[in-house]
């Protein structure tokens, strides 16, 4: 009787979470199943299986999109966006989480604000500034300005990790005369690498899929990433939708793939940060 009433209460969750997944999912299937049909395949039957299998596609949106120079580009701004915004975050988060800085729960606050802030709102400001440093059509210039939208968040979401971490572990290696940078080596790094691995998920998931900064920072076709060549490409051939899903599912599955592999890890970083806030 106990088992039949509680099928009959969890019975409403299953219903949720499945059309939460047909919701996610369908639209996936069917850019995929599309960039293998043709254009007038498409026309005709947009949610069907493909007659025939049309792998060329992927082939021709390689090349016409210049895929093979824009993922390489991705690949240095979101490498070196993750390796510098998660290192300050977690300099940041540890000095605010366990150094007793005064003032610390209203810096946290004010990195949170910060997170909610538009960017468009400065990028027609930092745009001129960016163009009298030299910064315009570089890299480096495009990897500062996404270090500094996304480090807020990073600090916000390690800070929330590392103060729920066990306070007896970091005082047994004060006692032991551990200095504060050997207490974040051998204490908080060990203990908070799920927060960490989060953070950079979360940060490169950004840096991958970014269209604005970098469509206005790099007018360079050499230096665009992969999103904006996917701008370019619809722009290109609009109308052959066969060749647009297949550029589109060309970007997506570098990051459905990492996600996929690190989905557990990501999901208990993600919740343990929230609740430990």
């Amino acid at each position: 009787m106990f088992r039949e009433r509680r099928r009959v209460s969890t019975l409403p969750n299953y219903v949720i979470l499945i059309l939460m997944a047909i919701f996610a999912l369908v639209p996936i299937l069917l850019l995929i199943t599309n960039s293998l049909k043709s254009t007038p395949e498409i026309n005709l039957s947009p949610f069907s299986l493909p007659r025939e299998f049309l792998w060329s596609n992927y082939t021709t949106a390689w090349a016409e999109g210049n895929y093979a120079n824009t993922i390489r580009n991705s690949a240095i701004l979101t490498g070196f966006t993750v390796l510098f915004s998660v290192t300050l975050a977690g300099l940041a988060a540890y000095a605010l989480a366990r150094l007793n800085l005064k003032g610390g729960n209203i810096i946290s606050f004010y990195f949170l604000i910060g997170t909610g802030v538009p960017a468009q709102l400065f990028i027609i400001p930092l745009f001129y500034i960016w163009k009298q440093f030299g910064l315009v059509n570089s890299h480096v210039g495009l990897i500062i300005i996404y270090v500094a939208l996304q480090a807020p968040f990073a600090t916000y979401l390690l800070r929330s990790y590392m103060v729920a971490l066990p306070q007896d572990f970091i005082d047994a290696a004060r006692i032991d005369g551990a200095s504060n940078v050997q207490v974040l080596r051998e204490i908080i790094l060990p203990l908070s690498w799920p927060g960490f691995l989060t953070a950079a998920l979360v940060v490169g998931l950004f840096t991958w899929n970014e269209f604005l900064f970098a469509i206005t920072f790099l007018p360079n076709t050499d230096l665009k990433p992969i999103a904006t060549s996917l701008y370019a490409f619809q722009q290109r051939y609009g109308r052959d939708w066969g060749l647009t899903n297949a550029g589109s599912v060309i970007m997506i599955v570098p990051v459905l793939i990492l996600f996929l592999l690190l989905q557990r890890n990501f999901i208990e970083g993600l919740t343990q940060g929230g609740l430990k806030a």
